[in-house]
């Protein structure tokens, strides 16, 4: 192979590898990201294609959850722990359902009903949790009430409490929420 093939070669495989990162394809470990708005973001064609829920867990790399970053240690009170502050954020139900749609389709729930599932929150509105970021919104089974909003409720309490701090139980709850807040 000459030179120049090798270098065309090469050149090829640094542009694939950068096309490759920047697109986002690898699997970070969950984690609480920053939200990037609180208005109900766009569905966009960027969204990861293949999505696995395992053991009733989102796909930590499709759903990492997403904090909305009006809600802080600070102002709990004015926030999450005043009555009736969930209703003020939660996005349209006519976006959720759009959302629940797409994303039934990429967890591989293609032709199940959807009324067999909730677009649930990974980081519940009651911790701060991103209303509209698809990130943090997956098509859960079942319908609501469930034992994740058990865990919620939990953490919720335990947080308004002062018991733990609204990080913890958003990083816990993010991480895994069958065992968060316990």
């Amino acid at each position: 192979m000459s030179s120049r093939s090798i270098g065309f070669v090469l050149s090829a495989l640094i542009f694939c590898a950068i096309i490759f990162l920047s697109l986002g394809t690898s699997r970070p470990s969950p984690s609480v990201a920053p939200a990037q708005s609180a208005t109900p973001a766009p569905l966009s064609s960027a969204a990861p294609t293949h999505c696995i829920s395992t053991n009733g867990l989102p796909d930590s790399f499709c759903t990492p959850g997403v904090t909305d970053p009006r809600v802080t240690q600070d102002n709990l009170a004015e926030t999450i722990c005043k009555k009736g502050y969930t209703a003020t954020v939660r996005p349209p139900v006519e976006y959720t359902n759009k959302l629940k749609l797409a994303q039934m389709e990429t967890y591989g729930y293609s032709g199940q009903d959807p009324r067999n599932f909730e677009e649930d929150h990974l980081v519940s509105l009651e911790l701060g949790g991103a209303p509209a970021d698809p990130k943090n919104l997956w098509p859960e089974r079942g319908a609501s009430p469930n034992a994740k909003d058990k865990v919620e409720n939990r953490c919720h309490e335990k947080v308004c409490n002062h018991e733990l701090s609204l990080a913890a139980a958003q990083q816990e709850i993010a991480t895994n929420w069958l065992t968060a807040c316990q």
